[in-house]
């Protein structure tokens, strides 16, 4: 149901994230390496049949120039999500943020923070759960539980200024 490519395999310890929170969802995904400037006949074929192999959303992160969001974005009616990556080859992830939020109109890309692959897996599951009750449930019991942190986090402050 979701794709997650990256540029390299140096990007694979941030995309993890995305992966590992889908799985928490349940929800089907495939990992792999499409490089926009090293590979981009597979780029290519990637994006044009992503659709046909069931795929419904597309999480791409890239650092440095972080091309392929935007690329994989003009091949497919799918929606896309990028992730900027701040690699060894980046202005601290900031070039590879305005390349991917930049895209001229037509050419939408979803863009979350950098190195925020686990909030990209996010934003996919609810760009599915639109349609999917039952994944709807999972977003809104992992939206309550981080609720619950929050809360839990709070009364052992508060507990422990009302000691001092």
């Amino acid at each position: 149901m979701v794709g997650i490519i990256m540029g390299s395999t140096s990007d694979l310890p941030i995309m993890q994230d995305a992966a590992d929170i889908l799985k928490e969802f349940g929800v089907p995904y495939e990992l792999t390496i499409v490089s926009a400037h090293r590979t981009p006949e597979r780029m290519f074929e990637y994006a044009k049949t992503a659709s046909g192999r069931g795929i419904q959303v597309i999480i791409a992160g890239a650092g440095g120039a972080a091309h392929l969001p935007g690329m994989t974005a003009s091949l497919t009616p799918l929606p896309v999500i990028g992730v900027p990556i701040k690699s060894s080859n980046s202005i601290d992830g900031w070039d590879s943020l305005l390349s991917i939020v930049q895209m001229p109109n037509g050419i939408p890309v979803a863009t979350v923070a950098i190195n925020a692959a686990k909030n990209a897996g996010i934003l996919a599951a609810k760009i599915l759960g639109a349609t999917n009750p039952d994944l709807q449930k999972k977003l809104s019991a992992y939206m309550e539980s981080m609720k619950e942190t929050v809360l839990e986090g709070a009364k052992k402050v508060e507990q422990s200024s009302k000691q001092a």
